[in-house]
Formats: structure tokens, C-alpha cells, sequence
């Protein structure tokens, strides 16, 4: 009986996915096997030596300390592109009302709580209504920044609205590259986007090498009136330097999820609250992905979509004793040192596979048959290996 502890309120379409019959889920629960968690902070958090994987619904891991975790063998999962449609919209939105008076528009219509004529009401928003002029989207340029799910999604919108759309991603994959409409403009670095978009939206994630990547310097490279957006991170924007390019009439509006005292109550910033992926569809999406990872990995072995270990998955043969899985550190001589031991007690390999991914190595092994406790305990004790788990 695996045991899953949940924290915050996770979407029971995916828990419903964990089988009462093999599976015991809770929010308080001893010894448990893995953590399933959206915005709940795991920095300073004592872990259990029982826990072997966390599986984080939702894309972004920085509530999680995953170099800790990666020392200690624990796999950390993520819900890549499981959110993607609901912040794909809300960027939208974010563009639309950035463009037209919609929401100036509206505050001055409730407003006008005093007239009771509603004749004369029309006669006067006919009137006023040039206050809240706007601008269309469609041949206007959008930047992106970070083409990955999100990102390739939001360029795909955009010029289906007839957009221009230029991107810049210094890490694009080979993946995100073959999801990328073919008309989206490369750009080399970020002041040429910057120098180039009315629109500019960040879809990156929040790392070292992204921290305040928009900040004064950078800002000098905006054009004039551009409007950026923020759905990504908080930590990739300098506020202050927002506020401080929007004072200066260099940038034109922010849009953002994350406010912060200096934003608020301004007519050039709208900020939401955090909002990004909360639909019920992403929450669902996000822990169904996050459940069947799990399951795969307790029960299988099997990794996918991990921030700190390499993507693994192998076949489970039917005539197979066991399923051995082995996490050590990535040096020369580790997996020799444990098929030595395998061949030194006359357990046979059936079947293998190792990879690795930075400074961690993970090793999939099925046996002809199920490998005594001494044997266990003896791959255990190869120097850096990390853990040994039977299944």
C-alpha cells in the first residue's frame, strides 16, 4: 500500500486516480511514499526518509527544494503544459484590455449611480465614449519571451489575430522548436525583442539566470508605449524599474499576476491576483498529470517530466522476478560496481537501462529473480549509490 500525503486542495479527478485498493491518500498521513502539492512551501520542511518523489501540479517547482531533494534520491515531478490553455487565455485577455478602455469604460459606466434616466444615460456615454478609445491588436508585434508550452501557444493565438510575432528563447528545445508556428520571427537577444514588440509577454522560468530580467537596463531598450505582461513569475520583473519606466512614459502599461505594493492603485498597471492557471480545467489537468507520474514511478519506476532527474521509462517484461531502480551520483564505475554484485550472488539481468541528467544518475534493472535482502543491502553500500528501491 503506497501512501500519498496531498497538500492544498488538489483537484480529485487526479486523485481520484491513486486506487483505494493500492493507494491510502491524505492530507495527514504517516511515513508517506510521495507528496502531491500545488503553492504549499516545502523550504525548511523537515522530509521523511519514506518519501520518494513529490509530484508538484502545476509547472514551476520554486516551492520545492529540489537540490536538496536530488541529494537525498527524490525524484521531483512537474505538470508541464497542463496549465497552458487557461494562462494562454488570460494573456489574452491581459493584450485586449491593456489595448482598449475596457476597464476604465466600465468603472465610468458604474459610475454613474446618480441618473435614472436611461435615455439620457445613453446620450451620455455616447458622448464620453472617445475617453476610452482604444487600439486593435491585429498588425501590431508581440514579443515573446520563452518558447516553451505557453509561450508557442500564445504566439499561435497571436497571429491567428493577426498579429506579428517575434520570439526570443536562449534554451529552446528541439521539442518546443517543432511546436512553434513557423511564422514567429527568431530574435538573438532580449533588447532586440524588446526594441521590436508593442506587446512584450514573459513565459520563463523563475531560475538564478532569469532573476529580474526586466530591470532598468533593459528597459531602456523598450519601445516607446509598449505594454508588458507578466504570467509567468514575480521574480523575473524588477517592479520598482516598471514603475519606474512607466513614470518616465517609456513603457506604456504593465500587466501582471503578482502585485506588489508599488503597483497598486495605478491606471498603467493592471495586476491580478495570481490567477494565471486557476481554472477548474488547468487544476484538473495539472493533478491528473501529477497522479500518473507518481503512479508510474512507485509502481513502474518509470520517470517523466522530472526537473531534476533524467526522463527513464522501460517495458516490465512478465517473466521478470523484480524491478530494481538505483539513484546514485553521476561518476564513472557505479553501475559496474553493482553488476559485479548482481553476478557475484547468481542474480541474472533480464533487462537495463541507465541515464543520467547533471550530477545525478538513475539506473532501471529487472532480474530474473527477486534479489535477497543481502543483496539489497549490498548494492546499497556501493560508494554513491544513493538508494536502492525494489518493486
Amino acid at each position: 500500500m503506497y501512501k500519498i500525503k496531498t497538500y492544498n486542495t488538489i483537484s480529485t479527478k487526479g486523485l481520484d486516480l491513486f486506487g483505494r485498493d493500492s493507494y491510502e491518500v491524505a492530507s495527514e498521513i504517516g511515513h508517506p511514499d510521495a507528496y502531491i502539492l500545488r503553492s504549499h512551501k516545502l523550504h525548511g520542511e523537515p522530509l521523511p526518509e519514506s518519501v520518494k518523489a513529490v509530484a508538484r501540479a502545476g509547472a514551476g517547482v520554486n516551492n520545492v527544494p529540489v537540490e536538496e531533494y536530488t541529494k537525498k534520491g527524490v525524484v521531483v515531478f512537474n505538470s508541464p503544459g497542463a496549465n497552458a490553455n487557461a494562462v494562454k487565455e488570460l494573456v489574452l485577455a491581459g493584450m485586449l484590455m491593456s489595448s482598449r478602455g475596457i476597464l476604465p469604460g466600465m468603472a465610468y459606466a458604474n459610475s454613474l449611480t446618480d441618473m435614472t434616466d436611461a435615455d439620457a444615460m445613453s446620450k451620455l456615454l455616447e458622448k464620453e465614449k472617445s475617453r476610452f478609445a482604444g487600439s486593435e491588436l491585429k498588425g501590431k508585434t508581440l514579443g515573446v519571451v520563452g518558447l516553451g508550452a505557453i509561450g508557442s501557444m500564445i504566439a499561435d493565438a497571436a497571429l491567428a489575430l493577426g498579429m506579428n510575432v517575434v520570439g526570443y528563447d536562449p534554451a529552446l528545445s528541439v521539442e518546443a522548436a517543432w511546436r512553434l508556428p513557423n511564422r514567429v520571427g527568431r530574435m538573438e537577444n532580449l533588447q532586440a525583442l524588446l526594441a521590436r514588440a508593442d506587446y512584450i509577454t514573459l513565459h520563463v522560468p523563475a531560475i538564478e539566470a532569469t532573476q529580474h530580467l526586466i530591470n532598468s537596463e533593459t528597459l531602456k531598450s523598450v519601445r516607446p508605449g509598449a505594454v508588458l505582461l507578466n504570467f509567468a513569475r514575480e521574480a523575473i520583473v524588477d517592479a520598482e524599474a516598471v514603475v519606474e519606466s512607466l513614470d518616465a512614459g517609456v513603457l506604456g502599461r504593465y500587466v501582471c499576476d503578482f502585485p506588489e505594493p508599488c503597483l497598486l492603485n495605478r491606471d498603467d498597471v493592471y495586476a491580478m491576483p495570481h490567477i494565471g492557471a486557476s481554472t477548474a480545467e488547468a487544476e484538473e489537468n495539472c493533478a491528473i498529470m501529477a497522479a500518473n507520474q507518481l503512479m508510474a514511478y512507485l509502481e513502474q519506476g518509470n520517470i517523466t517530466n522530472s526537473v531534476n532527474f533524467p526522463a527513464v521509462t522501460m517495458e516490465r517484461a512478465d517473466n521478470i522476478g523484480a524491478r530494481v531502480t538505483i539513484s546514485n551520483d553521476n561518476v564513472s564505475g557505479v553501475l559496474g560496481h553493482v553488476l559485479s554484485v548482481l553476478a557475484d550472488h547468481d542474480v541474472n539481468v533480464i533487462d537495463m537501462v541507465n541515464k543520467s541528467r547533471k550530477d545525478i544518475a538513475y539506473n532501471i534493472i529487472d532480474l530474473e529473480q527477486v534479489p535477497s535482502e543481502a543483496v539489497i543491502k549490498a548494492i546499497a553500500e556501493v560508494e554513491h549509490v544513493i538508494n536502492v528501491r525494489v518493486i
